[in-house]
């Protein structure tokens, strides 16, 4: 039976790029979702934007799963940087999400019985295998810039593809990516205070307000999941102010579904 992936966005925009690479895309009005289905090569996809926040997140997970049995869902888009380290336009691969406004432990009372939620191993290791196929290097969070130099390849022979993309001399215009942790919350987070109250509540990477709601349905379902956001703001920008930068924001949103598309075209290699 072909693989079948259920990608989501919160925004048109996170899954405009999506639909347009879809083969014999057709579109249908259900469950309060427009959802398009189609294929990229053998694999089925059906996708959606969700609306945001956790309850249409977890609402169009559970849809695309029930109705057409997705094994696996995608929800990729922007994100708020809470983590210094990460510059606009970088790229967070949601190892970890946690959700930032919610009592966890009464939610841990139902099944999977969890506080926190993560992504499948196996779609964060094609995850960072496309990032670095296309041209991302990690983030040092701790020297938040590396020097620039030449590496001695004998140094390097032992290292993993990205142990060798950290040690890298750098490039001003190299995008990159952290494995971390998403918050997601369903208050939109601006400001200096709401920045440092998710920070201290999650230790998170970045916040948004789907992730872990996508998450949270995908592994009651025992779905494989993955979370994917590009850094669009630093929480510095009221959500009015973030929606006028049209075009920057439509860049960062590619950027993610550029990324979801490679790691659907790498789970069809595997499926060959």
């Amino acid at each position: 039976m072909a693989l079948t992936v259920a990608i989501i966005g919160a925004l048109e925009k996170e899954v405009a790029q999506v639909y347009e690479t879809l083969e014999q895309r057709s579109q249908s009005d259900e469950a309060g979702l427009s959802v398009a289905r189609g294929r990229l090569g053998s694999v089925c996809i059906v996708a959606c934007t969700a609306g945001m926040g956790t309850v249409n997140a977890a609402a169009a997970t559970q849809h695309l799963i029930s109705a057409y049995g997705a094994g696996t869902v995608i929800f990729s888009g922007i994100a708020g940087g809470l983590n210094p380290a990460l510059h606009i336009g970088d790229v967070v691969v949601g190892e970890r999400l946690r959700y930032l406004d919610t009592d966890t432990a009464l939610i841990a009372e139902s099944v999977p019985g969890l506080e926190e939620f993560a992504s499948t191993e196996h779609l964060v290791a094609l995850a960072e295998e496309e990032l670095l196929a296309q041209g991302y290097r990690v983030v040092d969070a701790a020297a938040q810039e590396l020097p620039a130099g030449t590496i001695n390849a004998d140094e390097t022979s032992h290292q993993t593809e990205a142990e060798q993309a950290t040690t890298a001399p750098v490039l001003d215009d190299q995008p990159r990516y952290l494995r971390g942790t998403i918050a997601t919350g369903d208050r939109f987070v601006t400001g200096d205070a709401m920045r440092a109250a998710a920070i201290e509540a999650t230790s998170a990477d970045c916040v948004e307000m789907e992730g872990a709601a996508v998450a949270h349905i995908a592994t009651k379902n025992g779905a494989a999941c993955l979370v994917l956001r590009a850094i669009s703001d630093n929480c510095d920008e009221a959500y009015d102010a973030l929606s006028q930068r049209q075009f920057d924001l439509d860049e960062y949103a590619r950027s993610a579904s550029a990324l979801t598309l490679g790691i659907v075209r790498r789970l069809e290699a595997e499926e060959r």
